[in-house]
Order: structure tokens, then sequence, then C-alpha cells
């Protein structure tokens, strides 16, 4: 584990290729040796430090292996500043701004952004307790004619002071919306909603259900209200307008996941965001340009 509070602290921390090198494979290496080609648990180091050969199989590696850095090579302590900027930027930092900052190109930028949104997906498990649910728009541009055909809907759930969930859907239809709220919240919570139709019909599925009338600019009734879950979008598109401008719908999850991690560890401090995030690009497995941008 990293113990840092600052910038200044990480960069102590991670002051040569060699620091980073040793504290990820301390991570990787964390439950005991193994070889990602095989999974067999003896392993030789070579005298540079940098390969290691399987006992079993008998085939070279390094510690990017298998793992979403790939057999980059990028140094790790360009990746390390890389995680530490999107994991500590509350509205996340642009391939453009993070080409500058690490010293690569912008498309090599976005390709880092990209493996490191990929550590950071959501994880699975029921919601519990009270769950705000909404949904939001994003992209295009709202016509009167043509409604919000052009934009990409977002639905949201968070429990009342803890997790957040957010997907990218399809469409904002009744079965697609119920059928995210089943999967991903436990029956024994209650749900809050706005006055959508659609909510009107989780009682049906064994939830309880209170609902706020926003077409009327009622914002709370006693406490039921969607403040969490309307706090998480205006944070989320603050990331969209001020730093993004734009996400394509391939990628849109991505951009959600990433948003979703900082929510998720608003508490942890520096470190122990970097530190995770590390561990799921180590445990992810790699993720290659071509599978992209294909």
């Amino acid at each position: 584990m990293t113990n840092f509070k600052t910038l200044a602290e990480f960069l102590t921390n991670f002051n040569s290729e060699e620091a980073c090198r040793r504290h990820f494979e301390a991570i990787r290496f964390a439950k005991g040796d193994f070889c990602p080609h095989c999974k067999h648990t003896k392993i030789f180091r070579f005298s540079d430090g940098l390969r290691y050969r399987c006992d079993k199989s008998k085939q070279d590696f390094t510690i990017k292996t298998g793992t979403l850095f790939g057999e980059s090579k990028i140094p790790l302590q360009k990746w390390f500043i890389a995680i530490y900027l999107l994991t500590t930027n509350k509205k996340g930092i642009s391939s453009v701004s993070l080409a500058e900052q690490v010293g690569v190109t912008q498309k090599t930028a976005w390709f880092m952004d990209m493996r490191i949104r990929e550590a950071m997906k959501q994880g699975r498990g029921k919601l519990f307790g009270t769950v705000e649910v909404d949904e939001t728009y994003t992209g295009g541009k709202h016509q009167q004619k043509f409604g919000f055909k052009k934009k990409m809907p977002i639905m949201g759930m968070t429990e009342r002071g803890g997790r957040i969930r957010a997907f990218h859907i399809p469409a904002r239809e009744t079965g697609i919306i119920l059928n995210q709220v089943t999967r991903n919240v436990d029956k024994s919570a209650f749900i809050m909603s706005d006055e959508a139709h659609v909510y009107s019909k989780l009682p049906k599925f064994g939830y309880g259900h209170g609902s706020v009338k926003h077409g009327k600019r009622h914002w709370a009734r006693g406490n039921i209200n969607t403040n969490s879950i309307e706090s998480f979008w205006a944070l989320f598109k603050r990331g969209y307008h001020g730093t993004y401008h734009s996400m394509s719908k391939k990628h849109l999850q991505r951009y959600i996941d990433e948003v979703a991690f900082r929510f998720n560890n608003r508490e942890n401090d520096m470190a122990a965001k970097f530190d995770l995030t590390t561990l799921k690009i180590a445990n992810r497995g790699k993720l290659s340009y071509a599978a992209l941008t294909a």
C-alpha cells in the first residue's frame, strides 16, 4: 500500500521506474507469485529485474503481461501519473490534457485513458436500503420537433449515502428500466423516484415506492426526494461539458464507469483510490487498441 496525501508525496513515492515496478509487483503478486500464461506458482526472476520465467511452461513474461497495461512500452511511471490524474480530478481529464501532462501523443493518451476506465468498471451485487432512481440524457441537442431522439439515455440508482450504479440504456422504455431495477436493487429496498409512470409499477415487483412530482416543481415530500441521484447527474454533466465536451455512444459506458468509480470512492483518500485502480488493472486482463476501435 502507498501512503501519500499530496501530489508532491506521490511523486516522492514513485520517483523512478524501478520504484513503480516494485510497487506494481507487490500489488500483482500480493497473494503469491504466478505465471500469467498458465497460473503456475513457481517463477524465476531475471537479474535485470524486468523479466520473469515460469518454471513449468518456460515462458518469459514481464510484470505487465496479462494486465490492462499489456505489453505497453510506455514506462510505468507515466502510467502511474495517468492513474493518479484520472482518479483524483473530480471532472476527469481529457486525452489532450493527459498527453500534455504525461508526455505522450494524444492518441496514446486516449488509449491510456480508456484502459484505465476499463479497470473502473462498476461491480455487481444488489443495492440496499433507500435507493433513489432516475434517468437523464446526454449528447446531441434537444430539438422541439424530434425531442430526445438524438440524445443518449442514462439510468442511475444510488443508495442514499452509499453506492451509485449508472448505465447507458438503449431506450427509456418500461421493460428496460424495470429490468435494470430488478437486476441491481434488492427487493427489500425502498425506492424513491420522480413521477414517471414506469416507477408506479415497482410495487408489483415487491418494492416499496415513493415519488415526488418534479413536473409540478415538488422536489421533496417529507423524506422522499431524488436529491442524491440528481447530484450525481450534475457531477457527470460538469465533466461532460467542462472536460470531455462529447462522448461517443460506443464508449459512453466507460465514461459513466469513470465518474461512478470516483463517486463510489469519494470517502477514500488519494492513495487508496490509486491502489484500488492499480489492483484492478493488474487483474482485468489486456485490452487491445484494435478491440477499442473496432
